[in-house]
């Protein structure tokens, strides 16, 4: 059984900033966990805060992505950069 929401068109997401998204996300949780929406509803902002969920999920892992740790020569001059692991560690 797939326990999650069905796909609806969300397209404005996409065109979300990350903070944007969250800002929106944020505030439809705030309504869920008030519980004064009508089921019905609550339905409806649950799948837009799934859909939002997911996007400023692809959003972090694209920014994680790109950073970049500096590394620094004996003098601490900086001599170039290594990518970051997951952990936030920059392979030896």
């Amino acid at each position: 059984m797939n326990t999650k929401a069905p796909e609806k068109n969300f397209a404005d997401i996409k065109d979300m900033t990350f903070e944007r998204a969250l800002k929106e996300l944020e505030a439809i949780v705030g309504k869920l966990e008030r519980g004064d929406v009508e089921l019905e509803e609550s339905i409806s902002i649950y799948e837009r805060g799934e859909a939002l969920r997911d996007h400023c999920d692809r959003l972090l892992k694209a920014a994680e992505a790109k950073v970049e740790k500096l590394t620094l020569g004996a003098d601490g001059a900086p001599t170039g950069t290594t990518p970051l692991d997951k952990d936030g560690n920059a392979p030896f």
